[in-house]
């Protein structure tokens, strides 16, 4: 079951600052002319409560929704750029300021470009975040043979970093050159069912996703294209690894996320 953090940090912020404010109006001025004869006089337990989580809730709400939001990497599908267990930040305001719950852009400040890490909401769980690469912009033409990438009919660079195990390779790690942007990415040595797709084109107002960890990432190649309102952010950093809830977290990975 997915929680809408957003929707219940906003019902929190507003019903703490409803209390605060009519409390205010109505019952505050009552209050201190009885504690002028009565000094056991208090406020409420409410309304105690109110006045001390408002301004907190108020600032971890502004901060999630349109500057900076924490996120932990639940699965493998980015590897070897991000591991399970790592925990990023993402910019909220690099593709444009948008209202909460809502999704609805209200300030263009910048568009997603090839390479980037994005948080986004999946067309086929569009409540769930999803983390994955931008590969293809409006207007694109990809293919994917063999798991070799073709962007607007050219093969994209690929470099071979190692091949894992020694001795029995099935996994190579290589560098990839998306329009100039360079990340790692991992591929099986026989690729996977997902491992290629005849030429598509990417419609207006959408992206197309794919996980670096390429035979093991469910992304656009399975559910499709990512439309403009479902974006969330960039992810630009890792500050954190915690892999289990027993275990020690680390800060051996923090940095930026390329």
């Amino acid at each position: 079951m997915n929680i809408n953090i957003p929707l219940i940090l906003f019902l929190l912020v507003a019903l703490s600052g409803a209390i605060w404010l009519i409390d205010s109006l109505f019952f505050a001025r009552r209050r201190k002319q009885r504690t002028a004869v009565d000094t056991q006089v208090k406020d409420p337990v409410a309304v105690e409560y109110a006045k001390s989580l408002f301004p907190l809730l108020a600032i971890v709400f502004v901060l999630r929704s349109f500057l900076v939001e924490p996120f932990q990497i639940p699965s493998s599908s980015m590897v070897p750029t991000l591991e399970v267990g790592d925990f990023i930040a993402v910019n909220k305001f690099a593709y444009g300021i948008r209202l909460p719950i809502l999704r609805q852009k209200v300030i263009d400040v910048g568009e997603p470009k090839r390479g980037d890490v994005m948080v986004f909401f999946p067309p086929h769980e569009n409540d769930t975040y999803f983390i994955k690469r931008v590969i293809g912009l409006p207007g694109d033409t990809l293919r994917l043979d063999n798991n070799q990438l073709y962007l607007n009919g050219k093969a994209v660079p690929q470099t071979l970093i190692e091949a894992l195990p020694p001795g029995d390779p099935q996994v190579e790690i290589l560098w990839e050159d998306i329009g100039g942007h360079t990340h790692l990415m991992a591929k099986d040595v026989i690729p996977g069912p997902l491992g290629s797709f005849p030429t598509i084109v990417v419609p207006e107002g959408h992206y197309f996703m794919m996980g670096d960890n390429r035979d093991r990432s469910a992304d656009s190649r399975a559910w499709g294209f990512v439309p403009e309102r479902d974006i969330v952010g960039k992810a630009f950093a890792i500050w954190m690894h915690w892999e289990k809830l027993f275990s020690l977290p680390s800060f051996g990975r923090a940095g930026k996320i390329e």
